[in-house]
């Protein structure tokens, strides 16, 4: 099950990778927002992390402007470990070395075919584990 969410910037994107996940019959939560009316994205960082770190959700896809709000609401939820990507290569690198479970992408950064590519390989990657995994436990350290 995979947590999504955006703010009225990111909402129209939203809408699209919805549908891809639809299309790669992945189950998914819209966390919201509902429209393209503005709203505050720290909101959907939270709903989305929340989701994630509870074990409801395996993994989140969080979507506003620029990609570094929503990315930084995330963070803010312990356990989460949200990346910014923005191509395809940021999004599998942040799989296999830093176990990301939040993707965060602008909307107004990246277009709708790139976007859609970058989070299928999201999905689509896995955790090396291995040196990567004592890393991953540092971080988890960090407060």
């Amino acid at each position: 099950m995979i947590a999504l969410g955006s703010d009225h910037a990111g909402y129209a994107l939203k809408l699209e990778v919805a549908e891809f996940l639809r299309l790669q019959n992945i189950e998914f939560i819209d966390y919201g927002t509902d429209s393209a009316e503005s709203v505050d994205y720290p909101i959907y960082g939270k709903l989305v992390g929340e989701a994630v770190v509870s074990g409801k959700c395996e993994l989140g896809v969080v979507i506003c402007g620029s990609g570094i709000g929503v990315s930084i609401a995330a963070n803010k939820i312990p356990g989460v470990r949200a990346a910014n990507c923005t191509t395809g290569y940021m999004a599998e690198m942040s799989r296999r070395h830093n176990d990301a479970n939040v993707l965060a992408l602008g909307a107004r950064i990246t277009g709708s075919g790139e976007a859609l590519e970058i989070v299928g390989r999201f999905l689509g990657t896995g955790f090396e584990e291995g040196r990567h995994a004592r890393r991953v436990a540092m971080i988890e350290q960090l407060s």
